[in-house]
Formats: structure tokens, C-alpha cells, sequence
């Protein structure tokens, strides 16, 4: 497992950006696939945007395609959410993963509020 935190989080208003950071504690930081969920109140956690171990590729859920990018710094074993365009409906909890073998390592959570 994985120590993941994140950061950045916070309440703003409609068309404002964000940049969400999320550490983690490991050495083996590169060769991690990397990802962004977000659970709003009474819904699921989905799936926001994801990024290679290699950095060469990365993916988004529809509806922050072209306003999000997520992004890594192997250097400093961090990766980002880049915010922009935020909508009321982008409001919720959002959770950095980081895979490898199979296992799962989840983040703590940060708040991201877009009053509507």
C-alpha cells in the first residue's frame, strides 16, 4: 500500500480553476498508474481522469474532457489535477489512486465546492 495525500481542494466560483495535488510515499512512484476519482453527495465515486506509469497517455470521463488535465512529476512523486472551467456539477470529494500489481492505494479525499 501506498501513502497518497492530496491537496488543493476548495470552494470557488463557476468558471474559476483548481489545482489538485495528491503526494505519495513511495519510491517506486514511476511506476505507478495514476488516477482521479470523485464522489458527490449520494452518488458513487466515479472515474474523472487517469494518467500511464510511463506518462505517455492519460484519460478522461466525458463530461471534464478539455477542461481537466492530470499530470505527474516523478521527481517529486505527485500528481496533479489541473481544474479549469469549474462547474457546480464538478462539487465533490475528490480521491487520487495509484495502481500497481494489481493492488489499489486510495488518498484521504480533498473537498472541491463550486456554489451553483
Amino acid at each position: 500500500q501506498v501513502q497518497l495525500v492530496e491537496s488543493g481542494g476548495g470552494s470557488v466560483q463557476t468558471g474559476d480553476s483548481l489545482r489538485l495535488s495528491c503526494a505519495a510515499s513511495t519510491p517506486f512512484f514511476s511506476s505507478y498508474n495514476l488516477a482521479w476519482f470523485r464522489q458527490a453527495p449520494g452518488k458513487e465515486r466515479e472515474f474523472v481522469a487517469a494518467v500511464s506509469w510511463r506518462g505517455d497517455g492519460s484519460k478522461y470521463t466525458d463530461s471534464v474532457q478539455g477542461r481537466f488535465t492530470i499530470f505527474k512529476n516523478n521527481a517529486k512523486n505527485t500528481v496533479y489535477l489541473q481544474m479549469n472551467s469549474l462547474q457546480p456539477e464538478d462539487t465533490a470529494v475528490y480521491y487520487c489512486a495509484a495502481d500497481r500489481g494489481g493492488t489499489r492505494s486510495w488518498g484521504q479525499g480533498t473537498q472541491v465546492t463550486v456554489p451553483s
